[in-house]
């Protein structure tokens, strides 16, 4: 199994909902498959709450990642689930796209981004890291790898500033920025992390099809998935800090 048990942030559609999918399916799936949202119950819920009742292995919670009380609240929740076991695997997914160029950029705009897309997976990193140590200890593994304790962040490949000049797309500042600045993040926990044997790391999944990739985009989300769920399979100490993207290919920061 890659890991005992998994948390996946923004899980209600796209790629969150399909790696809650695609975990839920495996031979040999996940025990527990924590599938988190800021509306479980609502509209937007309707394809999880549909997912989750075919899988009892997924349970599902409420969290709003740029809300701290809502955090901590999932993080009571899971924890009660887990009783004395921790969190193996937790997957920041959630994020908010901007295509705002200089001249239409606003600040809010810009502010909202980093909100949702740096500060929100380090601040869900930090009240999680209580459950992610508790199973980095009791793992009984040496190395780091997902099955111990990981924390994988979603990124993009148009948050790297040395492809930047290379890639044509508009420039979507508050996007790239927050998402560059996500990046940073995971270097960092990946430093400080790394002795405590947890595993950090960023991934692009590809252009999927997404309400956020559009139609455009060449990669199907179970594409994009298949191949996130192999990468994570294979990470060890030699990639802890790493871009990569879902074939596993190494990207510059």
């Amino acid at each position: 199994a890659l890991a005992r048990s998994v948390l996946v942030t923004g899980s209600n559609r796209g790629i969150g909902l399909e790696l809650e999918r695609q975990l839920a399916a495996s031979p040999r799936p996940p025990q527990h498959i924590f599938a988190t949202c800021r509306d479980p119950e609502g509209p937007r819920g309707k394809a999880l709450r549909e997912l989750a009742a075919q899988h009892p292995s997924i349970k599902l919670v409420q969290l709003d990642t740029v809300n701290l009380p809502s955090i901590r609240g999932a993080v009571r929740a899971v924890g009660s689930h887990l009783k004395d076991q921790g969190l193996n695997l937790l997957i920041n997914n959630a994020g908010v796209s901007s295509h705002a160029t200089l001249r239409s950029l606003a600040s809010q705009e810009m502010l909202s981004a980093f909100a949702t897309n740096a500060v929100g997976p380090l601040q869900v990193a930090k009240e999680f890291l209580p459950l992610l140590e508790k199973a980095a200890k009791g793992a009984g593994k040496e190395g780091l790898s997902c099955s111990r304790a990981a924390i994988i962040n979603v990124s993009t490949k148009l948050g790297s500033i040395g492809l930047c000049l290379g890639v044509l797309e508009a420039p979507m500042y508050p996007y790239r920025a927050s998402k560059a600045a996500q990046n940073m993040v995971t270097r960092c926990m990946a430093a400080e992390l790394q002795d405590k044997g947890i595993l950090c790391m960023a991934i692009h999944p590809g252009w999927v099809k997404t309400d956020m990739g559009t139609e455009k985009a060449p990669l199907t989300v179970e594409h994009s998935v298949r191949g996130i769920l192999t990468v994570l399979a294979n990470l060890s100490r030699d990639t802890s800090g790493a871009f990569l993207d879902w074939e596993g290919n190494s990207l510059p920061w």
